[in-house]
């Protein structure tokens, strides 16, 4: 990491817009590309040339000296121009790759912020915008745009060849250009409301088939199926309307494309027979209108490919706004465990109201504080914003003096062990799944398991560690995905070690094995915070912190603290009645 000096907060702001940069390589990379375009059109006259000179010259003189060298010229202009098509088209592949070189890896961060601040399934949406943007620059839709501005040269010929041909191939430019922007407008609302439509659609489709186990068992399936098909069918009639819209206009365009072929073909034979252009001039002249035609038909036939590209380069854009400025961070020591809580107010994402209000407190390394309360009462959120995945609205939370949001994520993570309320795996083998997919030293791996009371029941599958876990974790029953997940927390020995009801799938042996395992890390001397509702895991807290609606009722000692909450349970207390419950085993 590269250290600059620390500004007041410890950092130093900066503008790390990735999407920026690649659209700056591109306009770089675009200047050789539109001079390779240059002559590439320069190079389309040899054809039409060489026609001319066939029929003026070559049948007139019956020179087959002169067919001979007009031919060879023609082929190694001809091939000239082949191989520029091919270094041009080499370049814009290269621009693709390193503009989605440039924004990947803070795509995928920005993504990932996104759906932490606001999850709704669209990161593979913001993913597939990157692959079409890519796909548009490498693809044969930009030549039409970039060899377009060549056109008036070759319009411009014409007029050379004959005023009445050079003003045919002007109003076929422009009605050309005119059914162009035409598709513009019949096209452009309706593709973003299909655009709207299509990720919608993903995002319901990914819940429902992520929740198909719950669909099938409660006889949902059909029902999902009928919402699915519903909006399946609305998008087909928004994508319909533009397919309709945008055929309707290309077979305008390509009635014109013919129509002009044939006004030239005939003008051109009337002033030949005029004596006023010759039967070479006239051949000529209607490739040329063919080849002034050729870039904005090309880019017509795209514009389709150029909407979609445009709609996703325009949310990629608000995507990287909304992440703002990335704070150059320096680098920080390694955390030693020192939590401080002070008036933590926190807004989940999405939300009008705060979950937290004024939240205080503090961890020492060594100290083990449970969290209790009722449903609702904002724990979960407590933990998000502890780990840093949510950043508080007001207050602070600060390890070792320093602000969360001043170590790279990265880093700190290393040093926290994190214990969500839902488990997530990783289709990896459970060794990747605990070292945290970093490939680390196995005796760690064994060591963080046996602290989990998972080893023994590794050993069972039918690979042990090297046994590949299904998406998500779905061939482990609940206790085993809760205890890798526990080992996954421990690994490393880190400082803080953060856990959401962790035995919440857990049986007695479970539960004795995760008390074990908090006792051992208090020994290292790692800070535990814990949520639970059981007393249980209540005895080998040293402190406690009660938050009802969102806010600290109680906080101290276990031995003052754990009174109350058991006399307000036999009280009837309403407040603190569903803070704990006793387990059952």
């Amino acid at each position: 990491m590269v250290a600059n000096a620390p500004t007041a907060s410890g950092c130093e702001s900066r503008s790390l817009n990735a999407l920026d940069e690649g659209v700056a390589s591109l306009r770089s990379i675009l200047l050789p590309t539109a001079v390779f375009g240059f002559a590439v059109n320069l190079l389309l006259f040899t054809s039409p040339l060489y026609m001319m000179q066939i029929y003026d010259r070559v049948l007139t003189s019956r020179s087959g000296a002169t067919l001979v060298a007009l031919s060879l010229i023609a082929l190694f202009l001809v091939g000239l121009m082949g191989l520029l098509e091919l270094v041009r088209s080499r370049v814009l592949v290269r621009a693709g790759m390193k503009f989605d070189d440039l924004i990947g890896s803070q795509l995928f961060d920005a993504v990932g912020a996104e759906e932490l601040r606001s999850p709704r399934g669209s990161a593979v949406q913001y993913l597939a915008d990157a692959g079409r943007v890519r796909e548009f620059i490498t693809g044969n839709g930009i030549l039409g745009f970039l060899d377009a501005p060549w056109t008036p040269l070759f319009v411009l010929v014409c007029f050379i060849i004959h005023p009445v041909i050079g003003c045919i191939a002007l109003f076929g430019a422009l009605a050309v250009l005119g059914l162009a922007y035409v598709s513009e407008l019949a096209t452009k609302d309706p593709m973003m409301e299909a655009s709207a439509a299509a990720r919608a659609l993903a995002v319901s489709a990914a819940e429902a088939f992520q929740n198909i186990e719950s669909a099938y068992a409660l006889g949902m399936r059909g029902i999902m199926r009928a919402r699915w098909l519903q909006s399946r069918g609305g998008l087909m009639e928004k994508q319909a309307i533009v397919s309709d819209r945008a055929g309707a206009i290309q077979s305008v365009s390509k009635f014109v494309r013919v129509m002009l072929q044939i006004g030239v073909l005939g003008v051109g034979a009337w002033l030949a027979v005029l004596n006023e252009i010759s039967p070479g001039a006239l051949i000529a002249a209607s490739m040329l209108m063919g080849r002034a035609m050729a870039p904005v038909d090309q880019a017509v036939a795209n514009w389709k490919g150029f909407v979609a590209a445009r709609a996703s380069f325009s949310r990629l854009k608000e995507l990287f706004a909304r992440q703002g400025e990335e704070a150059q961070r320096i680098e920080l020591p390694a955390p030693k465990g020192h939590l401080t809580v002070s008036g933590l107010t926190l807004v989940p994402p999405g939300a009008e109201k705060p979950v937290l209000k004024n939240v205080s407190f503090s961890v020492e390394p060594g100290e083990v504080v449970a969290v209790v309360g009722p449903s609702a009462a904002g724990k979960s959120s407590l933990v998000r914003a502890l780990t840093g995945i949510w950043i508080a609205t007001e207050g602070s939370v600060r390890i070792d003096g320093y602000e969360i949001s001043q170590f790279d994520p990265d880093m700190l993570g290393k040093h926290v062990g994190y214990l969500p309320q839902d488990v997530e795996m990783f289709r990896e083998t459970v060794a990747a799944n605990i070292s945290r997919l970093t490939g680390g030293d196995d005796a760690e791996v064994i060591e963080a398991a046996q602290a989990a009371g998972i080893h023994e029941a590794i050993q069972q599958f039918p690979d042990g560690y090297a046994t590949v876990i299904g998406q998500g974790g779905l061939t482990l029953s609940g206790g085993q995905r809760q205890r890798i997940a526990l080992a996954r927390a421990l690994y490393g020995k880190p400082c803080l070690l953060v856990m959401d009801e962790p035995n919440s799938n857990l049986d007695s042996a479970g539960e004795t094995a995760l008390i074990g395992a908090i006792r051992s890390a208090k020994e290292a001397g790692t800070a535990v915070i814990v949520t639970t509702h059981k007393l249980n895991l209540l005895t080998v807290a040293d402190k406690i912190l009660v938050l009802v609606n969102g806010t600290v009722h109680q906080f101290g000692p276990k031995n003052q603290v754990l009174p109350l909450l058991v006399g307000g349970r036999q009280a009837g207390n309403p407040q603190i009645a569903d803070t704990t419950r006793v387990n059952a085993a």
